[in-house]
């Protein structure tokens, strides 16, 4: 008979304080200490990712918390990395728990002679020896079948779901769920069908790369109190431009709900000075002090949903149960308290 090991976590350089929030929420559930392993990863004076693990990890069950952000190759061969040392230590199984998908947003060649970098991802991970991989809101879906492992995309919108019902509680008939481009509009329209409100679209056309030509909105948003959705803000610049749209048809207020908050340049700025009168993220992304700092920005916790998924796969059971918002309400029970 198999021995049955406890889950072990181990966390690179990337996101320590979602990484023990996760562990910390792990030992709620299990009634007993979760901790990070113990281990060294640092850099040689040339930059060489130089890692050591100091516990046993023979015959674990190993999960590698590591989002691949800024810098997102630093990040990335942190985990390669990582996971060469465990499987070179005889780890049974390891799982790469990757909150944000870095080069997720080059998924397919959209001219002549350019990567597909998301798939070289792919191939480096698997090569190295990651077994699983456990990630939230992929940029595109279709990146799963890159992979031929088994990949676990969870979704925020159960938990935008409940965050948008706690603090638009009585307002949701006066809701609009806004898509900022075509592409997202899947995204949006699950949001909006968790909630019972009304969709709207933003169309963009663009002349060339970065720079927008154009910007219609498909919907009526006069007077409604609109709730912008997308997966990844980056430089923030569509966002608040999509946002001074919606205004400028009637739009009563403008709020938006983003998955991934990379938030480069000059994107916690824009977003201070934009007409939003708030920006919701994830802590997939470390924030910044000057995230943390910015008046209109908040910030919603994923570790309850990522431990509960880590613990579903370590005990075989189905993560795509996460996918609802009543089952994540009693994890996300102190955050959102019902009634």
């Amino acid at each position: 008979m198999p021995v049955m090991t406890e889950p072990k976590l181990i966390a690179g350089n990337a996101n320590k304080t979602l990484a023990q929030s996760i562990a910390r929420r792990m030992s709620m559930h299990r009634g007993m200490q979760v901790d990070l392993l113990n281990a060294r990863i640092e850099r040689f004076n040339d930059q060489e990712v130089y890692v050591e693990v100091y516990d046993n990890v023979r015959g674990e069950d190993m999960f590698i918390i590591q989002p691949t952000s800024n810098p997102a190759n630093d990040h990335l061969m942190e985990l390669l990395i990582m996971t060469d040392a465990l499987r070179r230590s005889s780890a049974q199984r390891i799982t790469a728990v990757i909150p944000y998908f870095g080069y997720a947003r080059q998924d397919r060649r959209a001219k002549a002679r350019t990567p597909i970098s998301a798939k070289l991802i792919a191939n480096l991970l698997t090569e190295a020896g990651v077994e699983r991989v456990l990630t939230m809101d992929l940029h595109a879906a279709q990146i799963q079948g890159f992979f031929d492992i088994p990949v676990d995309n969870l979704y925020a919108a159960p938990v935008f779901a409940m965050d948008v019902e706690h603090h638009f509680r009585g307002r949701l008939d006066n809701v609009t769920i806004v898509s900022p481009d075509v592409g997202g509009v899947a995204r949006a329209r699950d949001l909006a069908k968790r909630l019972g409100c009304a969709l709207a679209i933003v169309d963009k056309r663009r002349e060339k790369a970065g720079e927008i030509a154009e910007m219609t909105v498909i919907g009526d948003v006069e007077g409604q109190t609109c709730i912008i959705v997308d997966d990844i803000c980056d430089t923030a610049g569509t966002l608040c431009k999509a946002a001074e749209l919606l205004m400028e048809k009637g739009a009563a207020e403008v709020h938006a709900y983003i998955t991934h908050g990379v938030l480069s340049g000059p994107a916690v700025e824009r977003v201070t000075k934009s007409v939003m009168k708030s920006l919701v993220i994830t802590d997939t992304i470390e924030p910044t002090a000057a995230v943390k700092a910015a008046h209109n920005i908040r910030i919603v916790p994923t570790a309850p949903i990522f431990a509960q998924a880590i613990l579903n796969i370590w005990n075989g059971n189905s993560v795509s149960s996460l996918f609802e918002t009543e089952t994540l309400q009693p994890i996300y029970e102190g955050f959102y308290p019902r009634g």
